[in-house]
């Protein structure tokens, strides 16, 4: 026989199956950034070096959203309903800012990455003490976006045209997905 949650053990696991349904989410839709970066790069004569370090940070996303996959499957926690969205709107994120030039491609990089190294910051604190699995995780997903942050700095991302505007509709456009996909 088992047992009734204990007081606020279901508010916690909403907490978590959202943390978890958007953390599976923002892994997606990188992929689907550099999918389109890759895409438009591996097409241009002398695009081999932004195109090689794409398709790395590429391959750490990947590896992300395979332990996101298999998170979601063993908590059974509903993938979010706005993968489709996020497909095209990765890709074309992606692949715009490509096409705008290897500047513009890593500011959006580094756009993307500064919102999910600040939004796992919090996660991590919220899961101190909670749920380890996670943490570790969230963590160690922290440290590899913060990685794929400097990379794209270094490749000079602050020196996109327009680089403040184009971050700061990045970074929006990044806050609004995590709201929309911690509940839907």
């Amino acid at each position: 026989m088992s047992r009734p949650p204990m007081p606020g053990q279901v508010a916690q696991d909403v907490t978590l199956d959202g943390m978890v349904r958007v953390d599976h989410a923002g892994e997606f839709g990188a992929v689907q950034i550099y999918r389109g970066q890759r895409a438009v790069f591996s097409r241009i004569e002398g695009k081999a070096h932004a195109a090689r370090l794409i398709a790395e940070m590429e391959a750490g996303e990947a590896e992300h959203l395979r332990t996101f996959d298999r998170i979601l499957a063993e908590r059974r926690v509903r993938p979010t309903i706005m993968a489709p969205v996020w497909r095209v709107a990765g890709f074309g994120l992606g692949a715009a800012t490509a096409l705008l030039g290897e500047k513009a491609a890593h500011a959006c990089t580094a756009a993307v990455e500064e919102v999910i190294e600040e939004h796992y910051e919090r996660q991590s604190d919220a899961l101190d003490g909670v749920d380890d699995e996670l943490k570790y995780y969230v963590d160690r997903f922290r440290e590899d976006e913060i990685a794929h942050k400097e990379t794209a700095i270094d490749q000079g991302a602050r020196a996109a045209p327009g680089y403040p505007v184009l971050s700061a509709m990045i970074k929006l456009g990044c806050r609004v997905a995590i709201r929309i996909s911690e509940k839907i």
